[in-house]
């Protein structure tokens, strides 16, 4: 969070502007966002369970990944630093959802098996 408001601070100084809708600031301002959700569901009544936490901690932690390895080998802007290659195919990234789904799935059946009683 201090990171985006220094940034934008500097931005404002090198180009005249505070944000410029770049695929990097963009998805930092998401990842802030879906974290500050992680940490605010303790205090929605329905939102309060352990399985929920863990699996929104799980897509929070994905969407960093993202933010990193998305926006600097696969997007274009400002802050792309792409050379050569690019270092994982859609495939992969397919496959990565279907785990981390399928993960999901099977924590909720032993979640539900083992602490709803």
């Amino acid at each position: 969070t201090i990171g985006n408001f220094l940034g934008g601070m500097w931005a404002n100084e090198s180009w005249g502007r505070y944000w410029g809708w770049d695929p990097k600031e963009t998805w930092a301002l998401i990842s802030i966002m879906v974290y500050a959700f992680v940490v605010h569901m303790r205090l929605v009544p329905g939102l309060r369970g352990r399985f929920g936490f863990n699996m929104m901690s799980v897509i929070a932690f994905a969407s960093i990944i993202f933010t990193y390895f998305g926006v600097n080998f696969y997007l274009s802007g400002l802050h792309s630093y792409q050379s050569g290659q690019q270092i994982a195919s859609i495939n992969i990234i397919i496959i990565s959802i279907i785990l981390i789904a399928i993960l999901g799935i099977v924590a909720y059946i032993k979640y539900a098996k083992f602490y709803k009683k």
